[in-house]
């Protein structure tokens, strides 16, 4: 069976999101609030981080030969949110843009068949544009505020 590849389209428009809201936000703009206890700018950092927790599992899964699954869950983000909020926010937004580029290539040229095999188990891993644009609609909802 042939995985479909819309991912790639959907993944780099979610990157080119990140690289617009960043490129026309102030920097006291990145610091608005989104939610209770996150900002622009830690809504960036949580995104960079989880691309990369999710290019750790590509590595890994690479490397293995077979779908590498790591235990981590979502208590990690009240873990790092004051790693996150000490992020100057165009750090943050950086890293979010570097991280998400890196990660659209690195899933574009993954090998097929493993690639199945993780979008089987977990397709938010595959499709980033999911977690991706959940979080940018949450941030440019709270700029709207």
């Amino acid at each position: 069976m042939t995985m479909d590849r819309s991912f790639i389209e959907l993944n780099r428009a979610s990157t080119g999101r990140i690289r617009a809201l960043a490129a026309r936000l102030s920097d006291e703009e990145m610091q608005h609030p989104v939610g209770e206890h996150w900002t622009v700018a830690i809504t960036l950092a949580h995104l960079a981080f989880w691309d990369r927790r999710t290019m750790y599992v590509l590595d890994m899964t690479e490397r293995g030969g077979k779908l590498f699954i790591p235990e981590i869950d979502i208590f990690v983000n009240d873990l790092s949110l004051p790693l996150w909020a000490a992020i100057p926010p165009r750090e943050a937004a950086r890293i979010a843009i570097e991280t998400a580029e890196t990660l659209d290539k690195r899933l574009e040229d993954f090998p097929p068949a493993l690639l199945e095999e993780i979008h089987t188990y977990n397709k938010r891993w595959v499709v980033r544009a999911l977690h991706r644009g959940e979080h940018l609609d949450e941030a440019e909802s709270a700029l709207k505020s």
